[in-house]
């Protein structure tokens, strides 16, 4: 019997306790043929994408997360998560194998449920990225500039409350994608001011692969610009 890229996971609601099955790909079916400038990881097999199944969506009450919520709730927050998730919930199920737009959904509940939460800036960021990343295999170009712009946003509050220390991002890649993720969507004075501090730790950093990231990303601001001038000329 041929294995299936798939696998069944039971999860526990981090609000309601009750369990629920999500879909998960195995590791093994899982290979990374390259990056985009953000990050975005492009799969050899296009068929199977484990980024739509990040987030549990649970089907009793609708709060959705990923491993990264902490358990941990201030004070208030149970209540409203009843509120404003649970009590208007259609029970059904997001466990089975998900097309992109489900996969988009499911994200928008993560972040919609983790902003209710107060997860940390970071974790936001994380979802609104990989919304993004979607929307582009969709070329709904509208939209990922929509959520690119929000992770930006969150990256710069997660930069400036310092909620990243402790996690696995590092200063440099957190400081090269509020610059790229700026860039991205037209930012540019708020992208060449990230770069330029990205390659101001060049001699500090221990990830001199995204120095010359944004090296070369400072470099092609750079010279359109200068094309720029030159049509205006």
């Amino acid at each position: 019997m041929e294995l299936s890229p798939y696998y069944q996971k039971d999860i526990e609601c981090l609000h309601c306790k009750q369990k629920f099955k999500t879909t998960k790909v195995r590791s093994k079916f899982v290979k990374v043929e390259s990056h985009e400038s953000d990050f975005q990881p492009i799969y050899q097999n296009k068929e199977i994408n484990p980024l739509l199944y990040n987030i549990f969506v649970c089907e009793h009450c609708g709060f959705s997360f990923t491993e990264e919520f902490s358990k941990y709730y201030a004070p208030g927050v149970k209540e409203d998560i009843q509120e404003k998730i649970a009590n208007k919930w259609v029970a059904r199920s997001f466990g089975n194998e998900r097309t992109i737009n489900e996969g988009i959904t499911a994200y928008k509940l993560g972040i919609f449920c983790g902003t209710i939460k107060k997860e940390k800036f970071i974790n936001i960021a994380g979802l609104a990225l990989r919304t993004a990343w979607l929307y582009r295999l969709l070329n709904k170009t509208e939209e990922e500039l929509r959520f690119l712009e929000i992770a930006r946003d969150r990256y710069v509050d997660s930069y400036s409350s310092d909620d990243y220390s402790g996690t696995q991002m590092s200063e440099t890649k957190m400081l090269y994608l509020i610059a790229e993720l700026s860039r991205r969507i037209g930012e540019m004075e708020y992208a060449t001011r990230y770069f330029s501090k990205v390659i101001e730790k060049q001699s500090t950093s221990l990830e001199p692969k995204i120095v010359e990231m944004a090296k070369e990303r400072w470099q092609e601001i750079r010279e359109t610009r200068e094309k720029e001038k030159e049509a205006y000329a």
